[in-house]
């Protein structure tokens, strides 16, 4: 059987996006799927390709109503990668107004228009009531994706 591999990747300011990656990371991993998480700018100094991953999960934390500059200049980079028909998923966890995870899910649909699964997860933080469930939730609708492509 070969195992699904997913790459989670996000940048934050205050931990409260790398918590909620942590989060679906663990629920990935509960679903079977081997997940490599870590912060953009440690993927991108170890040279690796997104393209060896089966789904692509990024998050950013919403600062100033945007996304943060290094998941900007990322998602720019990424256009040099076929990533057509990968899943993918997007979060961010927010103060005020959230609109990073919906400008990340957007741009992975519609121009490297990857399979998509329902919509962004967008959370206040990691450690709010029922983050944990809602993040597992999310990573269980990201493995079920797999599992039906593969």
């Amino acid at each position: 059987m070969v195992v699904s591999k997913a790459l989670v990747l996000y940048t934050t300011r205050t931990n409260q996006t790398k918590g909620i990656g942590e989060l679906i990371a663990e629920g990935l991993r509960e679903a079977g799927v081997d997940v490599t998480i870590m912060a953009v700018q440690a993927f991108e100094q170890a040279h690796e390709s997104p393209e060896a991953f089966d789904a692509l999960v990024l998050g950013s934390a919403t600062y100033h109503g945007e996304m943060m500059q290094p998941m900007k200049t990322f998602l720019f980079k990424l256009e040099q990668y076929d990533l057509k028909g990968k899943v993918g998923g997007a979060f961010g966890s927010f103060g005020w107004s959230g609109e990073a995870p919906g400008r990340i899910f957007e741009t992975m649909k519609n121009i490297y228009q990857m399979d998509m699964v329902s919509g962004p997860l967008k959370l206040k933080s990691g450690a709010m009531s029922g983050a944990v469930s809602m993040a597992k939730r999310y990573a269980q609708e990201i493995a079920r994706k797999l599992q039906s492509g593969a």
